[in-house]
């Protein structure tokens, strides 16, 4: 008996892409929904992904792309806020469309993707509508799997790949404050992988993933430095003073520093040994030091 698509919402993204492939390698006919399919398409060989031109901020385009899936992922996200597309509008009210539109036509399974530290009752704007976005997806579709990364880091990432080009160009890195934040970054394939092994599994639960090491934010711009041969001056800069510079960045076209950066930064970002995770998937997580050779060329 033939099998029922899966629509992946975000397809053509940085992790969505990488959800499509999977699915695709285990025999799964996937529909990589996104607003312009065309400009990215995902590669799975000669397996069978279609691409869909789909709007999650639209009731009709989300409601044809879920039609007849068996499965759907949400991987969207935004991280910088522009006009009328703000944190609230992805992360909140088309989280929960796509939810309440997959409910409505009987899928049985639905994937949400989140991040660690999620909290609706948090002062920052992208963090508090990550935390509401898990409320209202939940309370649409109650059996929602909720996938919760820590910082994804993979080829073309916003982690590793920016700052390795900054190490090299500069003699003095600015930390965040003094740069004891604790975070566990995962691979984007480690976290791909994970949502398809999830989706074999019950609803109604919540998956923190963080990579297969923790570092304080200090420790993981060292490393980063000496993987390209650099041994820069490591130099404090509070908070605020990070707040001021990615809001004048963010007028940028690519912005090499957000607000919501700053903000995740403020607080450790590493998996709750409490949660389900990797291991409760059979899997064992790579560490930066395993993914560096893979994403960045050394010295």
């Amino acid at each position: 008996m033939a099998r029922l698509p899966v629509t992946v919402f975000g397809g053509t993204g940085f992790l969505g892409r990488r959800v499509v492939r999977h699915l695709a390698d285990q025999g799964f006919p996937v529909r990589a929904a996104s607003r312009h399919p065309g400009r990215d398409p995902p590669r799975a060989g000669d397996r069978a992904v279609e691409p869909v031109q789909a709007d999650v901020t639209d009731d009709r385009s989300v409601a044809a792309a879920v039609a007849g899936a068996q499965a759907v992922v949400n991987a969207v996200s935004l991280y910088v806020e522009r006009g009328g597309v703000t944190f609230r509008s992805i992360h909140v009210d088309a989280a929960a469309r796509v939810a309440r539109e997959a409910q409505r036509a009987g899928v049985a399974t639905l994937v949400h993707l989140s991040g660690i530290g999620a909290d609706p009752a948090s002062r920052s704007p992208y963090i508090r509508s990550r935390g509401e976005g898990e409320q209202a997806v939940g309370a649409a579709f109650p059996a929602t799997i909720l996938i919760r990364p820590s910082a994804i880091v993979g080829p073309d990432d916003a982690l590793l790949v920016p700052v390795a080009r900054m190490l090299r160009r500069v003699p003095v890195f600015p930390l965040f404050d003094r740069g004891r934040t604790r975070l566990q970054p995962v691979h984007v394939d480690d976290v791909a992988l994970a949502i398809v092994r999830a989706m074999a599994g019950q609803g109604g639960v919540t998956y923190e993933l963080g990579g297969g090491a923790v570092y304080s934010y200090r420790k993981l711009i060292g490393l980063i430095a000496r993987h390209v041969g650099r041994q820069p001056l490591l130099l404090p800069v509070p908070f605020p003073a990070w707040q001021a510079l990615a809001l004048v960045a963010e007028r940028l076209p690519r912005p090499p520093i957000a607000r919501n950066q700053v903000e995740v930064m403020r607080a450790d970002n590493v998996a709750d040994p409490n949660l389900p995770g990797f291991s409760t998937l059979g899997m064992t997580p790579l560490s930066v030091e395993q993914v560096l050779p893979l994403v960045v060329p050394s010295d």
